[in-house]
Parts: structure tokens; C-alpha cells; sequence
């Protein structure tokens, strides 16, 4: 059988954004509009002529609007099956009504649960009932049956209703896919509510993430893998997902990584600050009291590796340091930053050769995250973690050596203990005048970090600081560092080599830290 043409549609929704329009459209095709409550009222006094749903069934809305689409009549005429003569009849039979299009979206229950403060109850009178069954029901006779759930899907079925008096097959069954996805979201998002009700843990019995395809990318890692980057439904805020591109070339499946580590390295920061990632691992990385001093500071970390970087930043790009950046000889990928001034777009977007190729990425104001959860992926199941953005506890940190920092070096030492929680274990950071001038990242041993992050940093060890993310379980690091000029040292501790680790400092004259805490990034 043809698609039946749309003569009736039901309409009930919680959003009436754009719902006016859409309607004049549906009423302009001559279709009847039947409709409940609230939104009945808000299509008529917009001049819309609505048939109340209450007065077909010949059933009252009640208990506050929690009973009112739940009846044969409704359902019957959603479900049946136009090219089933016994279907049919059963209409006729009973005096139902055929719905051929049906609109709907449900009651806020995300948002509602989203506010602070909101109370159990609240949340329960915002679980819609009704709205899921017409959508399911609909959604399940999309041979015959459109259902609409969103806005944004009202233009594309008016065109077809005003251009053939129905809606395609295909359109059917792709509006029957996103409203499956709709209530399965919509139900999970109880089911998790409801589960953290029940516990004070993070880790639920059940867990699920929902995910929306935002665009498939042209590779993954390498050119033979295909990829594409999905967004977490719910997960809202600034983050590369939800970035918005002013500039450049299509994203990789790569830039997209190292985009992500370039903004989590300068979040936390209150002064100015930018990141330099290569490879996701930070090859530069410095504050400052302006911006443009933090990239010059960054850049010069490890000039080599910067070379086709992708940089993050923690303030608004201005004028001064998109010149900097369009200095001969300088080349980025990629930018990430709360957002661009309009002169520093137009500098980066012209004057250096790289123009029309640098992405830029805005990604708004940088909010607190904390407590956020950490996901990764291994073969049969997902491994769930706290993210590891919890703030330092300075005031548990203890001095274990003979020598004592002063304030300037316990800055410099705080500072590195930031830097190296980004940085690949084994994880070593040398850091100097709030910069990360040397890294060594991702090695079996961690004197291999060490002797890598010495050579990184050349000269500039004289004075500097060395951070560890885990214990250093022998003394030659230790000694490796004070013949570099390493001033002073900052680790988790916790070794059973620790006397000897301390020891050798002591021998040096070098003043160490113990954090209590270790920051692997495995």
C-alpha cells in the first residue's frame, strides 16, 4: 500500500517551540488537529482551530493532567493498519478516528532533575506517562503512522505534507528510529535517577550512556579506520564535543584527542595560561600574567615538537597574541580557546600561510567539572572512574628532606605537580618560571622519563623543578637531577625505597615534597 494520506494529527507537547508554525502549516494542508490541555490552549489562541481530545474520547483530562491520552479511541486510530480490512472495520465499528500524524515531546524530566535543590517528588510528577505510549505506539506503526518528537524535524515533514498530502516511507521509518531513541533516552534517564536515589556510590548497578552521532570524521587514527565523534546525551558545557569551529579544515579523529587534553591542562588555572600538545602529551605549557606571554612561554617550551601542534587556552584570543602566533616560521593545527576576539580571527585567518587551514575552536566560558566521571573502553566492557580533576590538598603535602623550599620554589613545584598529571606515565615535568620547559612521557622506566625530560630541557634544568606523577623507587633519578641542576623535587612518595630516594636528596642539598597522592596517566 501507498503512505496513507495524513488526514488527522494529535498533537501533545511540552515544548511548543515552533509548534504554531508547524500547525498553520498542517491546517493550511487541511488536516484536522486534535489536541489536549495546555497545549490545545496554546495553539487556539495563537488562531488555530483544535479539536479537544477530552470531548472525542468523551473522557475528562484528570488528577492535574495525569490522565488524558490513555484511551481506546486514541490508540486505535494511532495503531491501525490501513491495508487491514478487519483493522479498518474495527473503526468503523466502534466510530474511532484514524491518526495518521502524530506530535509529541515529554514532559522535562532532565531539565527538571538538572535543577538544584529539586526535590524527589518534583522529579516524579515530571515522568511522563502518556507521551511515551503515543510516541511508542506511533513510532511502532510507522508503516502507516509519522511520528514527530522534535522541532527541528517540523520543516522537513511540511514540505511533504504540502507537496503530497503525506509523508514518505522513508521519512516514516527514520522518524520511528529517533523516537524509539527518544523514550530509550527518556527512560534511562529515570532508571539512573531513580538508581542514585538509592545509593551514595558513583557506580550504579546499572550505567548507561546514551549517544548521538554529531559527525562522521574522514579516518580514525589512521587512515584505514573509520570514525566519527558522537556527543553524550546530557553532557553539556564547554569541551571539544561541543565546540563551535570558526576556521578550518575538518577535524581528525587525532585532533579531536589532542584538542580535548589541550583545554583539560589549562581549565583549572585562574591566570592566563596555554597548553601545547603534540601527540597527546604536552610538549609546552606555561601562565602568566597576560595571554600572549603564556603562549610565547609555551611555544618555547619545546619549539621542535610545537611545530604542528594544537594549542589550548583558558582565555579569550586577542589581537596581540594572534600576531604572535602568525610569526614566520611558527605552524599550529589547531586552537582551542573560550573564544576569539574578532581582530585575532581575522589575523589568524590571513596572515600567517597556514590561513585557511588552522582550526579554530570556541568552545565559550570554562566551567568547574568536578566530579565528573572517566570512561574508557576495553574489549567486553567499559572501565568507569572519577575523573582525575579533584583539587590538590597543599596543606597534606610535607617537606622530607634536611633542605626547605622557599616560596618561590613551593610555587614552581605546585605549578609542575599540575603539568605532570597530564603527561603519559612513567610521567616526569621539568618546570621553570611557570613554564614546562622539559617532558618525559610514556617510558618503561622512570629514570628513562627522567634522562628524557633532562635532554628536553637542555640548560634550562639549572634552577628548575622536577615533578613526578608516581614514587621514584631507587635513588637515580635523584642523582641524575642534581647533576642537571634540578632545584627542588616534588613526588607522590610511598616507595620502599623512599629512605634512600631521601637520602640522596639530602646528599644534594635539594628540598623534596611527598603529595600523598599519585596522578598516573596510564
Amino acid at each position: 500500500m501507498s503512505s496513507p494520506p495524513i488526514k488527522r494529527a494529535l498533537i501533545s507537547v511540552s515544548d511548543k517551540l515552533g509548534l504554531v508554525d508547524f500547525a498553520q502549516g498542517l491546517e493550511a494542508a487541511g488536516i484536522q488537529i486534535y489536541s489536549t490541555g495546555g497545549t490545545r490552549r496554546h495553539l487556539e489562541l495563537s488562531g488555530i482551530h483544535v479539536l479537544d481530545v477530552a470531548e472525542y474520547t468523551g473522557f475528562p483530562e484528570m488528577m492535574d493532567g495525569r490522565v488524558k491520552t490513555l484511551h481506546p479511541r486514541i490508540f486505535a486510530g494511532i495503531l491501525c493498519r490501513h491495508d487491514r480490512e478487519d483493522d479498518m472495520a474495527s473503526l468503523e465499528e466502534h466510530d474511532i478516528l484514524s491518526f495518521e500524524l502524530v506530535v509529541v515531546n515529554l514532559y522535562p524530566f532532565q531539565a527538571t532533575i538538572a535543577k538544584p535543590g529539586v526535590t524527589k517528588s518534583q522529579a516524579i510528577e515530571q515522568i511522563d506517562i502518556g507521551g511515551p505510549s503515543l510516541v511508542r505506539a506511533a513510532a511502532k506503526n510507522a508503516k502507516f503512522t509519522s511520528i514527530v518528537t522534535n522541532p527541528e524535524q517540523y520543516s522537513s515533514v511540511l514540505v511533504e505534507v504540502a507537496e503530497s498530502g503525506c509523508t514518505s516511507q522513508d521519512t516514516r521509518d527514520r522518524l520511528s528510529a529517533a523516537a524509539f531513541a527518544m523514550t530509550a533516552e527518556y527512560d534511562q534517564a529515570i532508571s539512573d535517577y531513580f538508581a542514585g536515589t538509592e545509593t551514595d556510590s558513583l557506580f550504579t548497578e546499572n550505567k548507561t550512556i546514551s549517544m548521538r552521532l554529531k559527525k562522521e570524521l574522514r579516518y580514525g587514527e589512521n587512515p584505514h579506520q573509520q570514525a566519527g565523534i558522537y556527543s553524550i546525551v546530557g553532557r553539556s558545557g564547554a569541551n571539544a564535543v561541543n565546540a563551535r569551529q570558526l576556521n578550518g579544515k575538518d577535524l581528525s579523529y587525532n585532533n579531536l584527542l589532542d584538542l580535548d587534553a589541550a583545554l583539560h591542562i589549562v581549565r583549572p588555572f585562574t591566570e592566563p595560561a596555554c597548553s601545547v600538545i603534540k601527540h597527546n602529551n604536552p610538549c609546552g605549557a606555561a601562565t602568566s600574567g597576560s595571554l600572549v606571554e603564556a603562549v610565547r612561554k609555551a611555544m618555547a617550551g619545546d619549539p621542535l615538537s610545537a611545530f604542528g601542534s594544537i594549542l589550548g587556552m583558558n582565555r579569550v584570543v586577542d589581537e596581540e597574541t594572534a600576531e604572535l602566533l602568525s610569526e614566520p616560521g611558527l605552524f599550529v593545527e589547531a586552537i582551542i580557546a573560550p573564544d576569539f576576539s574578532a581582530s585575532a580571527i581575522g589575523i589568524l585567518t590571513t596572515k600567517p600561510k597556514w590561513r585557511k587551514n588552522v582550526r579554530l575552536m570556541q568552545v565559550g566560558n570554562l566551567e568547574d567539572q568536578e566530579g565528573e566521571l572517566s570512561f574508557r573502553h576495553i574489549n567486553g566492557g567499559m572501565l568507569v572512574q572519577d575523573a582525575d580533576v579533584i583539587a590538590d590538598d597543599y596543606p597534606a603535602w610535607e617537606v622530607v628532606t634536611e633542605a626547605q623550599p622557599d616560596e618561590a620554589l613551593v610555587n614552581e613545584l605546585k605549578f609542575a605537580w599540575q603539568m605532570v598529571r597530564h603527561i603519559k606515565s612513567n610521567a616526569i615535568g621539568i618546570c621553570r618560571e611557570q613554564s614546562l620547559v622539559g617532558a618525559g612521557a610514556g617510558q618503561m622506566s622512570r629514570v628513562d622519563s627522567v634522562e628524557i625530560a633532562i635532554r628536553k630541557a637542555g640548560e634550562r634544568t639549572q634552577g628548575a623543578v622536577l615533578s613526578s606523577d608516581a614514587f621514584f623507587p631507587f635513588p637515580d633519578s635523584i642523582h641524575a637531577a642534581a647533576e642537571a641542576g634540578i632545584a627542588a623535587i616534588i613526588q607522590p612518595g610511598g616507595s620502599r625505597g623512599d629512605e634512600a630516594v631521601i637520602e640522596a636528596c639530602n646528599e644534594h642539598g635539594i628540598p623534596m615534597i611527598f603529595t600523598g597522592r599519585r596522578h598516573f596517566k596510564h
